[in-house]
């Protein structure tokens, strides 16, 4: 199971690293799969996958209370490492994210190949209603510690601004509509977004893979990596302990461990760029992150399933 669910997706990060190393990809091609993935192909597949699942499924109010009670949690905590391991205010807010953010495209990977269809719909639930409340987390933050991040109204709308417009969360809506209330798809607009969903992971990974660099971690190993400990082994022992409490089932429980255990999103250092963060701590807690949760996932995948 630990094979076939981790290989194929650590393979495409790494091919992503191989390629632009040879410079076969390059920055301009990866910004422009960054905007394809994010506002085309996953949005379109998170429609496709919750609007075509059963409607009898409902909403995992539980499941989502969990995690949701979970990210709480840590952002609690590393509001308090902030304090014990002196994180400067110029740090604050990339560091804070990089505890809680999570990298949905290496989520859904994991979870097509190990829970498939009933595991990407629960999954794709749960991220509609985290990321609005994970971006209120990150602005609060970035706007508590930041001198640049602006006047008060700018960072109201700001926050306002990144819910309504997040296309991940507007494609989780719409497909949940979609689901209660006509819940198939036309066979052509079926096969349309299959063919979207296959090129939507493989091109999220690659582009991943891209990005890495272990140059970046230079100077910023030790808040990098303090960020790391919460994100990959306090996250998971207080989520697991969240689903246990609020009594989510078995399957349920197998999601939401591969959820906690993910590494930090690549959107951390969009958000400190724009409000004044320190984006060279987003990069090296992206890189450090992404190698350290091989780890997380394998423990993870070896216990739960």
């Amino acid at each position: 199971m630990v094979l076939n669910s981790l290989f194929p997706v650590f393979a495409l990060v790494v091919l992503g690293v191989a390629l632009k190393y040879y410079r076969i990809t390059d920055e301009a091609f990866l910004k422009t799969a960054d905007r394809l993935v994010y506002f085309i192909f996953f949005p379109a597949m998170l429609f496709w996958k919750i609007g075509g699942a059963q409607t009898a499924a409902g909403i995992p109010w539980s499941f989502c209370g969990a995690a949701l009670a979970a990210v709480a949690a840590i952002y609690l905590i590393s509001a308090i490492a902030l304090k014990i391991f002196r994180i400067t205010a110029f740090q604050a807010g990339s560091y804070s994210q990089s505890c809680y953010r999570f990298n949905t495209y290496i989520g859904m990977a994991i979870i097509l190949s190990a829970q498939g269809e009933p595991g990407v719909r629960n999954f794709g639930i749960l991220i509609g209603f985290l990321i609005p409340f994970i971006n209120v987390l990150a602005v609060a933050t970035l706007s508590w510690y930041g001198e640049d991040a602006g006047s008060g109204n700018s960072r109201v709308s700001l926050t306002l601004k990144a819910l309504v417009s997040n296309p991940l969360v507007l494609a989780c809506l719409a497909g949940l509509i979609y689901a209660r209330f006509i819940n198939t798809f036309p066979v052509f607009i079926n096969n349309a977004l299959s063919l979207i969903s296959m090129v939507t992971l493989p091109l999220a990974l690659l582009s991943i893979g891209g990005s890495l660099t272990l140059k970046s971690l230079a100077g910023y190993m030790r808040p990098s990596l303090i960020a790391a400990v919460i994100k990959l082994i306090l996250l998971p022992l207080v989520g697991y302990g969240c689903l246990k409490l609020f009594g989510v089932n078995q399957f349920e429980i197998q999601t939401g461990m591969i959820f906690f255990a993910l590494p930090t999103s690549t959107a951390l250092y969009v958000l400190s760029s724009q409000l004044g963060s320190d984006t060279r701590l987003a990069a090296a807690s992206i890189v450090l992150s992404t190698i350290l949760s091989f780890a997380s996932l394998t423990a993870v995948l070896l216990i739960f399933f």
